[in-house]
């Protein structure tokens, strides 16, 4: 039996790694390229930019607040846009212009009631105040009322008299309130000084009516005893709260509007 002939080695490859390493080097460059394909510049951008910032450091413009203007090369130079001016609205207007006469009309009203009171105001009977409201006047109760009386002194009927003349020409409401200090009346003509404040109120509105001051712009308020101006504790803080003050109101009323049903 003839013996077989052994199969010769086979040579070992010891440069396979060579095609490893060059797979690798391939796709390192691949790699490369396409980083610096994603990170390239676009050179005509680049100096676009870069002349519009030139442009703007040298040649500034400002708008109104010191903000600049930057200036691209090539393009003509825009104006600084106006500032917005609020515009007034046609219910604006009317409504200002309506204030500013009323206004007006108040300030020569209250000249005029000086003028008439001048020398009741010289003694300290009088006080003209101004308030958010309008005028008020006060009239302190010794040359308008006997004490514990709703009857006008004949001394006091001249000066309202002549005030009733300044009121008449008016058109503004006005509103007279009788305030009495905290002495107790009980009589059966006056229960309490409720009764008596708006009594003296009360007489001052129909001498005013009487007058020519229009019964629709009067309204007489009895608050007694409980709007005091200084202490009740003496004589001249009682004689201070036992006073007459006719309010000439600049307001007008505003026309109610009906509830039907509760708010939520």
């Amino acid at each position: 039996m003839s013996r077989r002939k052994p199969y010769p080695e086979e040579h070992e490859n010891h440069e396979r790694w060579l095609v490893s390493y060059a797979d690798f080097i391939t796709l390192l460059f691949a790699f490369f390229v396409v980083m610096y394909a994603i990170s390239s510049v676009n050179e005509g951008k680049y100096r676009v930019l870069s002349d519009s910032l030139v442009s703007a450091f040298k040649n500034p413009q400002t708008q109104t607040g010191g903000k600049p203007v930057v200036i691209v090369q090539g393009t003509p130079i825009q104006p600084p846009a106006p500032l917005p001016v609020p515009a007034i609205t046609p219910q604006q207007a009317p409504e200002d212009e309506h204030k500013i006469k009323t206004k007006q009309k108040m300030k020569n009203v209250a000249d005029e009631i000086m003028k008439a009171l001048q020398p009741l105001v010289a003694e300290g009977k009088v006080r003209l105040l101004e308030t958010s409201r309008g005028v008020t006047i006060e009239i302190n109760d010794s040359i308008l009322f006997p004490p514990g009386q709703a009857r006008l002194q004949a001394i006091s009927v001249a000066a309202l008299g002549a005030l009733a003349q300044v009121l008449a020409s008016s058109d503004f409401p006005i509103t007279i309130e009788g305030h009495t200090d905290n002495t107790p009346i009980a009589t059966p003509q006056f229960p309490s000084n409720w009764e008596l404040s708006a009594m003296r109120a009360t007489t001052v509105l129909r001498l005013f009516n009487d007058a020519g001051v229009s019964a629709e712009r009067l309204t007489a308020i009895g608050y007694g005893e409980t709007r005091p101006l200084e202490t009740n504790t003496t004589p001249e803080g009682r004689g201070r709260n036992r006073r007459v003050s006719i309010l000439i109101d600049s307001n007008r009323a505003e026309e109610g509007r009906e509830i039907t049903e509760p708010a939520n």
